[in-house]
């Protein structure tokens, strides 16, 4: 029987790529995303259209899937707005998306099933990010990753990534000026592929050693070495 993994944002970016390499290793595959316009894998995964912003209603979501052996809490979303000029409702949508969907689901795909959670997290947890709000939730992201992989004994294994700025959509978001004063902090020049963390999540997520577990895997190129 296969293995079945739930990737959230699955349809692009990071999460596309993660699509890919999980249809290569043969799962079974439940995509979460707002819209699936463009998304060339419709009839080979299961395509859920879902606002994570709801997160009253993920039990209910999670509950209609079946056993779940993997989830990959990769959705989230960065406005790149300075501190002074942020709306509440950007806010209150960030912390749903970025923090208190990727809990609940891991309290509900754990009840059926799963034992390997990878959560996308990022550089901006360490480093102090100009979105001060999507720093804070990456950061708050790593706690709940070390928080739970204490909580359920070893019995789920659940390790983060931290990448620096990745070639995806979310990329144009940031600033030209910041993109080019990143790229010089950087051994190769260059971002990171969004390839290139799926890879890293994927080994996570299903061959890593059990011993790494609460644990949090820069993708950085030495931009911030700790």
């Amino acid at each position: 029987m296969k293995k079945t993994v739930l990737i959230t944002g699955g349809n692009k970016g990071i999460g596309l790529e993660l699509t890919k390499a999980f249809l290569e290793l043969e799962y079974r595959i439940i995509v979460v995303a707002r819209d699936f316009k463009d998304f060339a894998y419709k009839n080979e995964v299961e395509c859920i259209e879902y606002d994570l912003i709801d997160v009253e209603n993920i039990p209910k979501l999670v509950a209609s899937m079946g056993k779940i052996d993997i989830l990959i809490n990769n959705a989230g979303v960065m406005y790149s707005l300075p501190y002074h000029d942020y709306p509440q409702v950007k806010v209150n949508s960030m912390l749903k998306l970025n923090l208190e969907a990727p809990i609940k689901l891991i309290e509900e795909c754990v009840k059926v099933g799963a034992v390997r959670v990878v959560n996308n997290a990022s550089v901006a947890a360490y480093t102090g990010h100009p979105d001060i709000w999507y720093g804070m939730t990456k950061a708050a992201l790593i706690n709940v990753t070390k928080s739970f992989a204490k909580i359920y004994e070893g019995k789920v294994i659940l390790n983060a990534v931290a990448a620096s700025p990745v070639e995806t959509d979310m990329l144009e978001t940031i600033p030209l000026e910041r993109r080019e004063a990143f790229l010089k902090t950087v051994v190769l020049n260059r971002f990171a592929t969004a390839e290139e963390v799926a890879k890293t999540i994927v080994w996570l997520a299903t061959d890593s050693p059990e011993y790494i577990n609460g644990t949090t895997v820069d993708v950085n190129n030495g931009s911030y070495m700790r």
